[in-house]
């Protein structure tokens, strides 16, 4: 279907509660499939949580709560999370739902049917933290280099995916422009497999409590790259569900830096192996820095988004998100920051310009605007085809900096032509080419401030349109009822 888009986030591990640098992930994901939704296409957008981990097992052991009872608890933390967010994902998927353990057996049962696993014994340095085996030269001080603690040495029996026979393969993979943004990740990752080449990777566990069975062999549990990592089709119904069948391969897998090795290399080595397509991009972002720190829950270096949402509004820290932090590029946060953004921004450029037009539409017009000729020298500042090639880049960040710049032109033209002093058919060519910036603006604004633009429309007295409405001149009639301003100032 040309016509579908599906669009991921990584999974989130339940091991505490979430920080802002997951609102981060889910909330450029969402942007990305609205902005799709207005595109008119099918999407299907999902996210979820990770729950068969070794790390959420032990956090549970450490808070002395049984695993399910914590995992569905913090699960159930992530998903109130998105509803906080307003993201708009049609499925919440949880790696311990019937569902997706059937799925994640299915690979591995398929992978082993086809020699493509075999039983071996692994020794090597382990980070419980990122799941994840380390060469000695790739620690920092003998700690996670992403983690910053000490790992650990294991030595066990496990079965093994014979990922070295897919180098070829992943490198021609990698070496197609289309499949990473940015990049530079694809340079670092094929720079990687040139040096040191493609293992053999261990995907069981022997032994432990917690995790999905192997079908064949109950002493081991599924390790992450299967489990995990088949999410992505186990949520669509793989292998003869209607939304696979629809939507796979996915359009965007969206995933923070830390995890391009598994999702650039393993996770399609893996689908290679079983006959599915691989993903069409993986789309890569950058970290959130606290005082040039990465958010971590490992390292307690954490902000709560739940607390910024009820402080500042849901729209002020989405638009502070993709503003402030370069979309693809690590970023900082700060409170003061996202004051700044508020008031100089949001309350000054889009909630000043909202309230003077629908001022002077009420004072003035009687709060009725009947269709005229379009003010030609406002409405060519839209730059609407550089906005929507942005987009299409997965240039978000410089797309909503082309639609703000959009804003504070309507705000210049009020001050240069001074509707307010105008009368007649002068007065309502201004006001109605004003309105219809506003409601274009809202369109264009909706995938990244929702709760601001369905209140814009209401003043307006308009429906929700799409990018194809983004055009000055198809309102006949505006009713304006002005309400309440869109954006407080914080002192």
């Amino acid at each position: 279907m040309v016509n579908k888009f599906y669009i991921t986030t990584a999974i989130d591990y339940v091991n505490s509660d979430p920080h802002l640098g997951h609102a981060y992930e889910k909330v450029c994901a969402d942007i990305i499939a609205r902005w799709n939704r207005l595109n008119e296409k099918e999407v299907f957008f999902l996210t979820g949580t990770d729950e068969n981990a070794q790390k959420n097992a032990k956090a549970a052991k450490i808070a002395k709560v049984p695993i399910k009872e914590f995992v569905d608890k913090n699960a159930l933390k992530f998903r109130n999370l998105c509803v906080k967010l307003k993201i708009s994902n049609d499925y919440f998927i949880r790696t311990t739902e019937p569902k997706h353990v059937k799925v994640a057996q299915l690979i591995f049962q398929k992978l082993y049917d086809k020699k493509e696993i075999y039983k071996g014994n692994y020794e090597g340095l382990y980070c419980t933290s990122c799941e994840n085996f380390y060469l000695e030269k790739d620690l920092d001080n003998g700690k996670c280099p992403i983690h910053k603690i000490k790992v650990e040495y294991l030595k066990e029996e496990s079965y093994f995916f014979k990922l070295s026979k897919y180098e070829k393969d992943i490198l021609k993979l990698l070496n197609n422009k289309e499949f990473i943004i940015p990049e530079n990740k694809m340079i670092e990752l094929i720079n990687r497999i040139k040096k040191d080449g493609l293992k053999d990777l261990s995907v069981s566990r022997r032994n432990l409590d917690w995790g999905i069975d192997v079908p064949f062999d109950k002493n081991h549990k599924i390790y992450v790259w299967i489990d995990a990592l088949s999410n992505y089709i186990s949520a669509i119904d793989y292998p003869n569900g209607d939304n696979f069948k629809k939507f796979w391969p996915a359009n965007v897998h969206l995933i923070g830096k830390d995890i391009t090795w598994f999702h650039c290399v393993i996770w399609p080595a893996i689908l290679m192996a079983t006959n599915i397509k691989v993903p069409e991009k993986v789309l890569v972002h950058g970290f959130i820095n606290l005082k040039g720190e990465k958010l971590s829950k490992t390292s307690g270096n954490v902000v709560n988004p739940i607390k910024l949402i009820d402080k500042y509004g849901l729209d002020t820290l989405r638009y502070f998100l993709l503003r402030e932090i370069h979309f693809g590029q690590d970023g900082d946060f700060s409170e003061e920051a996202l004051k700044e953004r508020l008031n100089n921004e949001l309350a000054n450029d889009l909630g000043n310009l909202v309230s003077r037009v629908l001022t002077i539409c009420e004072k003035n017009l009687g709060s009725k605007i009947k269709k005229s000729d379009v003010d030609k020298e406002l409405s060519n500042k839209l730059e609407l085809k550089t906005i929507q090639k942005l987009m299409d880049n997965y240039e978000l960040t410089e797309s909503l900096n082309t639609i703000w710049k959009f804003v504070k032109e309507c705000n210049k033209h009020i001050n240069d032509e001074k509707p307010w002093e105008m009368k007649g058919e002068t007065l309502n060519k201004h006001v109605y080419t004003l309105l219809e910036a506003i409601r274009i603006i809202s369109i264009l604004l909706s995938s990244f401030i929702p709760e601001t633009c369905e209140k814009i429309n209401k003043f307006l007295g308009v429906n929700q349109g799409y990018l194809k409405d983004c055009k000055f001149g198809l309102v006949k009639e505006y009713k304006i009822s002005k309400g309440e301003i869109l954006f407080k100032k914080i002192k």
